[in-house]
């Protein structure tokens, strides 16, 4: 009988969308914890760093444990977890003193789902037999972005029907995603990506001097991305002047879909490009839309950037991915699992360096994105060096 891998790439789908639920609920939460829980701004900044934290040591435990424990049973724990995470936060915060603990502690459970579904997604797609997987590959993750759009548009919509106090009905709906998704993973098939001892050790890895620049540049694209998705909403409030519902839509919600939009066409047109030099174009107008963000006094502008730097970090996350996975074939679930955790390096860092400098200086956003910058920048540089050792390479 012929394996269903249409089946295990709805489950991978489903799998990106329950995140972009995890990643992008609780910031449009951000101001309301604010005003009803009383917690400051840069309290607030550690929702993200503790969840892309944690997806970090999940990130690091998958590297080394998750081939012995199985991709079936480590992804249908990630829905698990992601479900109960997530519902957990219309009642846990309210059984402590402080709910700013309960809120952690729900966050802390549903980013071990969520890093478990970041590590194992793209290697279950990557070892179906798929043509073209480059072009599966972004498109893959271009769900995360319509998840995005998804969770913030209809959030939306039910925060101006039904009013934003009754965020925590919503938080349950969400949770039906994962637990629908559990069937999902339990019943498609789910091949390996390498033979079992013959990907390569995560010694190996760090010994080799592409697998480095690929770090740089998964944390690089990590906190390029967080660091203005996570505040967008707040910022298209606080700093532009929006309301709420205006805020949402138009500050996160097309950024999700900007973002959306570049993976497509990656996906459709990879093959024709350079995606080195595609990358640093990239990093280039994502550097032009953080400082047009941060040092524009017209609302517009400000908004245009914000909307444009989605864009500009489609391509970063898995375009890195694109480059190294051809060029390092034997780095199995180490290599895929260590990129992830770079990646959430930068998404738990970016953000929280926003929050922070948003703080010293007054409650000031833009001040925060304009020291959100300094990534585009760097890993435009990072990819100044690896062309530079292709062209070495190749001489």
């Amino acid at each position: 009988m012929q394996k269903n891998y249409r089946k295990t790439l709805l489950a991978c789908y489903l799998g990106f969308i329950t995140q972009a639920i995890m990643a992008n609920f609780a910031p449009l939460l951000f101001l309301k914890f604010h005003a009803d829980y009383h917690i400051s701004l840069g309290q607030i900044a550690l929702i993200p760093t503790v969840f892309f934290l944690t997806q970090l040591a999940v990130d690091l435990f998958c590297a080394r444990f998750v081939d012995r424990i199985g991709y079936r049973r480590s992804v249908v724990a990630s829905e698990v977890a992601s479900a109960l995470g997530l519902a957990g936060l219309a009642v846990i915060p309210e059984l402590f003193a402080d709910p700013f603990i309960g809120i952690m502690i729900c966050v802390f459970i549903y980013a071990i789902g969520s890093g478990l579904i970041e590590v194992l997604v793209s290697p279950i797609v990557e070892a179906c037999p798929f043509e073209r997987k480059d072009a599966v590959m972004s498109l893959l993750h271009s769900f995360y972005c319509w998840g995005s759009v998804g969770v913030i548009l209809l959030s939306t919509l039910f925060f101006a029907a039904f009013g934003i106090g009754h965020w925590k009905i919503l938080a349950c709906i969400w949770a039906l995603v994962p637990l629908y998704n559990i069937y999902n993973f339990a019943t498609c098939p789910i091949e390996r990506l390498t033979e079992e001892g013959q990907g390569m050790t995560i010694r190996g890895l760090f010994r080799t001097p592409l697998f480095w620049l690929a770090i740089v540049l998964m944390v690089c694209a990590g906190a390029s991305e967080l660091s203005m998705a996570q505040w967008a909403s707040a910022y298209t409030e606080a700093a532009l002047g929006f309301t709420k519902t205006m805020g949402d839509l138009a500050g996160p919600c097309l950024f999700a879909v900007t973002m959306g939009i570049s993976r497509v066409i990656y996906g459709k047109q990879g093959g024709k490009v350079n995606l080195v030099y595609y990358m640093m174009g990239s990093g280039a107008l994502c550097l032009c839309c953080y400082l047009l963000a941060s040092l524009s006094s017209r609302p517009v502008f400000g908004l245009i950037g914000c909307i444009c730097c989605g864009f500009s970090v489609g391509i970063m996350w898995p375009g890195t991915i694109s480059i190294i996975s051809p060029r390092l074939p034997q780095g199995g679930t180490a290599m895929f699992a260590l990129l992830a955790m770079a990646g959430d390096l930068g998404g738990a860092f970016g953000p929280s360096l926003v929050g922070t400098v948003t703080q010293q200086a007054g409650d000031n956003l833009q001040t925060g994105m304009l020291a959100g910058s300094v990534f585009p920048l760097i890993l435009i540089l990072t990819l100044v060096l690896l062309a530079r050792r292709e062209r070495k390479a190749g001489a």
